[in-house]
């Protein structure tokens, strides 16, 4: 039975106390229940690991684990936890870390303050902290002084190295509790340039050929200790102090121990029971997202033919007459430097189906290039919506400004470009893998997938036709269709 304490973990005496205290019409309390039966987050609260790293995969209830691990020490007036995120938005959105808390630490008497910061308090005196730390610099500011018991970090993929490494230099306490970290975590690729470190830190537990977590290592424990900026590894604590006995004084040689917890979608049936349209998300995602965060691919990262492969585009005669159509440009840059400026024709159907109809490519001067841009709108004709990217700095606005005037008489709109071309990229990408982007016939075709296929969102690449194409599909996808439509960008679908 769920309420007999003796036989129950921390962690499900606690979903326990929360679950029987809940009324029945409060449904929310379901997703608690999963904490009270044997699984990922339950070997995470129970492990005895210095640093416990959680997850693997979107959806595995990585935060729900954050929000329970502190609640077993709050009765300690000592006891300080601090969970931290990299944006502080992030906390505080819908179905954020504060909404989360909400659900569980009123029940245990907490009681919430916001400012100056998010904190809980609770009768015994402990404290439970919810910061933001976005960058390195803001190290001193937010963590100088610090004194936490548990350090949480959510999605530790997003900081840095030095700001873990930081952190856990923060990791003590005057309770009689000792200090841990937990952290949650999304795969990521060993040269990605803010989240690498992890995929290095947890290679033991990582298959270097497939990129999938090694099942029977998940929940192993190792130890580790740095010398001389390199950590060594061990099976256990006692391995390493015989190993550098004498190369370290006895004070320091104080190896740590580290675990990671593998836990993906299914592991979370409350999330699959209260929202089944989660996975079917997470089935639209492009190939490279869909494969880190569905199936907790850690080598996986964009490549030729990963983003768009060229086998995904059926190649047809004709669009519908009656298609909404939009054509989007990429103007170069910069002139006389080998760049090119790209206008991508797309329509869509009724059916919410898309065909890329035309492509116009080319070096121009900037008075060519406008030229060609106003012969293209004619040829277009009124009916046909023009997206233009608006390059950053004042250049690009003024540039943006001209393009607008010069196309008096049509629906054109230029917006400031935002994010990187990856991201801007994806939501067209997902959309061509699922079969839903065709081509119509024409001698670009070749030039077209050519560059779609070895597109991979680095600096550098011949991306211009891509560009091009996102802004188009974006701003048939999410603009409202009508005479007062406004334009909404691919920034509010992410």
């Amino acid at each position: 039975m769920l309420l007999q304490a003796p036989r129950l973990s921390p962690l499900q005496r606690v979903a326990a106390s929360i679950i029987a205290q809940a009324e029945p019409a409060e449904g929310e309390l379901t997703s608690l229940r999963p904490l009270a039966q044997p699984g990922p987050q339950q070997e995470a609260f129970a492990s005895e690991a210095d640093i416990v790293i959680l997850g693997g995969s979107a959806g595995g209830g990585k935060t729900w684990l954050e929000i329970a691990v502190p609640t077993e020490h709050i009765g300690n007036s000592q006891f300080r936890a601090v969970l931290f995120r990299r944006e502080y938005s992030e906390i505080t959105m819908t179905g954020g870390m504060l909404e989360e808390s909400q659900v569980w630490y009123p029940r245990l008497g907490g009681v919430l303050r916001q400012s100056p910061q998010i904190e809980w308090r609770f009768p015994s005196g402990a404290k439970i902290a919810f910061r933001g730390l976005q960058h390195e610099g803001q190290l001193e500011q937010k963590a100088k002084g610090l004194q936490a018991t548990y350090i949480l970090l959510d999605q530790l993929e997003e900081f840095t190295a030095k700001i873990f490494w930081y952190l856990l230099s923060r990791n003590r306490s005057a309770a009689s509790v000792p200090p841990r970290v937990f952290a949650t975590i999304n795969p990521v690729p060993d040269d990605d340039p803010t989240g690498g470190w992890v995929h290095t830190l947890l290679s033991w537990w990582i298959d270097p050929e497939t990129g999938y977590a090694i099942q029977e290592r998940s929940g192993k424990v190792r130890w580790f200790l740095r010398l001389n900026e390199t950590l060594h590894w061990g099976d256990s604590r006692e391995e390493l102090v015989e190993r550098f006995r004498g190369q370290i004084p006895d004070e320091d040689l104080l190896p740590k121990s580290i675990t990671f917890i593998r836990a993906k979608l299914d592991d979370n049936p409350a999330l699959l029971a209260s929202t089944p349209q989660y996975r079917a998300s997470l089935l639209a995602l492009t190939l490279v997202d869909r494969q880190r965060l569905l199936d907790g691919n850690w080598k996986i990262k964009p490549a030729a033919g990963k983003v768009f492969n060229r086998a995904w585009f059926e190649i047809v005669d004709a669009a519908p007459v009656d298609a909404r159509r939009c054509r989007g440009w990429d103007k170069a840059g910069t002139e006389g430097a080998g760049d090119r400026s790209a206008g991508i024709r797309i329509a869509k159907d009724k059916r919410g189906m898309y065909y890329v109809e035309d492509a116009v490519v080319g070096q121009w001067s900037s008075h060519q290039r406008n030229v060609v841009i106003q012969q293209t709108a004619t040829g277009d004709g009124q009916a046909c919506m023009i997206r233009l990217e608006q390059e950053p700095g004042s250049g690009g606005k003024e540039s943006a400004e001209i393009s607008v005037r010069e196309l008096a008489g049509y629906d054109v709109k230029a917006k400031p470009v935002t994010g990187d071309k990856l991201t801007r990229a994806k939501p067209f990408a997902a959309q061509a893998e699922a079969g839903n982007v065709r081509l119509v016939r024409g001698d670009w075709n070749e030039a077209y997938l050519r560059e779609l296929h070895q597109f991979e969102g680095k600096d550098g690449q011949v991306d211009d036709q891509v560009d091009a194409s996102s802004t188009a599909f974006n701003a048939l996808a999410l603009e409202r269709s009508g005479p007062a439509a406004q334009a909404v960008w691919v920034e509010a679908l992410l």
